[in-house]
């Protein structure tokens, strides 16, 4: 293949996410920390991604399991240590892997120190650092909703004021309005990109410019000015990858975040495809069939809108979705062909894939027997509310085994050891039972597990300069069961095409690439115009230079 053009080292990389908590125990407390992630980078690098996203490890009550922050420069001891996580970094480095740092800026804990003086008094220098509204108990500044549930108003009864919080009650909203908050976080980003962290990702960052008054919280008039500010006093000064989580992107704004030239971000995690499969006007609790065609233009918008003017990050899971599998795909009789199936969609689009703990062995929601054994306070506090709005118990169940966050949160299941290798003692939550059957170690060794799968995905984008620039083109869009693409750059076309039914689906296009390359194929055989259950291809034509 011909050189790839001098860009950003991000562009073709993949990044893994860790949720610390659940990826490995060292110390047999039931609960991940860094020393556990150490001792499995070797498998990360086995794997062929070049960054890891951590999940919060600062200091935290751990109300919302770390994104409650109390002291973003300091490690929780429930991780480990300050010399901990620079040795992480160090030696991630020497495996040419970067560790991307979560930065929680819309909000502290209230256990934070800023949080405890802004309560002492209204002349308190960091009574200003958090959002403040006069009042009266009983009588709410508005009528604002908290994302976790009731109120976004919190009385204060000493000061005779309320604060704003948009998640949890112990999670303050920062006063950005406020330039001493905007150095306070400038400064901390930048004593951490002295300790050499590859990166920040951005929880909730539409979310920072907010104005309560006018019950706007995402997108609010000062958002890209603060961002630019923010990109320029700190990104702007290291070499890093930085992604900006925002529910409320569209593609129009999502240009600005991840803009070419550097201003905000390198890229925008967005979520317009991850809210298909819910109610329209409802909450993600309120289930619906995923409507595929929507999905497949859904998907190719933001391709072609971000075409040479910005850049998408390419995702399924996260600690805050369900597993894809259990979502998309079929996670009984079509397991690994549907895995398969759905990361040759998303890895073969223009972008940056991240590829969430446990995805990469294909691992399932799961259905604990009752709601005591859930951990998430979302997933609580949406059963509590529920039931209280007289909800069947059963209905609201098959929310949660379909939507809770901790379909994302049980352990890593390494080996079908007891608690799956992922601990000595008894675990923070339950593994899920089908580790004996869904776990690293069986999966490693076997050249047609989903693994392997993922790590041929991996070296794939180094290998084929089309991942990075080729165009996008969808094909056959208004199919009810087929996803298929083109991807042209000036070397030549890649296709990508996959069933995304457990029946089989007539793909016409194959029989235009028979003598194409097969770059990679989740079913042994020959590629045919009827595509089985969740078949999936990637082939290459190379260009006439």
């Amino acid at each position: 293949m011909t050189e790839k053009k001098n860009l950003p080292w991000w562009k073709d990389a993949v990044v893994y996410q860790i949720y610390p908590k659940s990826f490995q125990d060292s110390d047999g407390d039931g609960i991940g920390d860094i020393r556990g992630i150490i001792s499995r980078l070797d498998y990360l690098a086995d794997l062929g991604i070049d960054a890891v996203w951590l999940s919060p490890v600062y200091c935290s009550p751990q109300d919302d399991n770390g994104y409650d922050i109390s002291d973003y420069q300091d490690i929780d001891p429930m991780f480990g240590t300050l010399a901990d996580m620079e040795e992480l970094i160090a030696e991630a480095k020497k495996r040419n892997i970067r560790i991307i740092m979560d930065l929680v800026l819309n909000h502290t804990s209230d256990e934070h120190r800023w949080f405890l003086e802004a309560k002492k008094s209204r002349e308190n220098p960091y009574h200003d650092y958090y959002v403040w509204r006069d009042g009266a108990e009983g009588e709410l500044p508005n009528d604002m909703k908290a994302s976790f549930g009731g109120p976004a108003w919190e009385w204060v009864p000493e000061l005779k004021q309320y604060y704003f919080h948009q998640f949890s009650v112990k999670q303050p909203d920062l006063n950005w309005e406020n330039p001493k908050v905007r150095r306070e976080i400038y400064d901390m980003i930048l004593w951490w990109m002295d300790k050499g962290v590859g990166g920040f990702r951005l929880d909730v960052i539409d979310q920072v410019a907010k104005e309560p008054d006018r019950k706007i919280t995402n997108n609010g008039p000062r958002l890209h000015e603060f961002l630019q500010e923010m990109s320029r006093e700190t990104f702007q000064k290291g070499d890093l990858i930085t992604v900006g989580e925002a529910w409320g992107a569209n593609t129009e704004n999502a240009k600005l975040y991840s803009s070419p030239d550097g201003s905000e971000f390198s890229m925008v995690f967005q979520f317009e495809h991850m809210m298909l499969d819910q109610q329209p006007g409802k909450e993600k609790w309120d289930l619906a069939p995923l409507p595929f065609v929507k999905l497949k233009q859904c998907m190719a918008k933001w391709q072609r809108e971000l075409y040479g003017r910005g850049w998408n990050s390419l995702f399924m899971d996260n600690h805050d979705l369900p597993r894809i599998v259990s979502r998309w795909g079929d996670d009984k009789e079509y397991r690994e062909e549907s895995a398969k199936m759905l990361a040759t969609v998303f890895h073969g689009m223009q972008g940056t894939p991240y590829i969430y703990q446990g995805e990469e062995l294909g691992m399932t929601n799961v259905k604990f027997e009752d709601i005591t054994h859930y951990r998430d306070i979302e997933t609580l506090n949406l059963y509590r509310e529920r039931l209280e709005n007289g909800y069947d118990p059963d209905d609201v169940m098959r929310s949660v085994y379909a939507k809770s966050r901790d379909n994302a949160r049980t352990p890593m299941q390494w080996s079908a050891e007891k608690n799956a290798g992922f601990t000595d003692g008894t675990p923070w939550i339950e593994v899920n039972p089908n580790y004996i059957e869904i776990n690293a170690d069986s999966e490693r060794r076997d050249p047609d597990s989903v693994f392997s799968y993922y790590r041929t995905l991996t070296h794939l984008r180094k290998e084929y300069p089309v991942f990075i620039d080729g165009k996008f083109e969808l094909l056959m869009e208004e199919d009810e069961q087929i996803f298929a693409y083109t991807r042209t750059s000036s070397e030549g076309e890649m296709l990508v095409c996959a069933n995304f039914s457990g029946e089989p689906a007539k793909c016409p296009l194959i029989s235009g690439w028979k003598d194409a390359r097969e770059l990679i194929h989740n079913y042994h055989g020959d590629v045919t115009e009827e595509l089985r259950p969740y078949e999936a291809v990637m082939l290459w034509k190379a260009g006439e230079n």
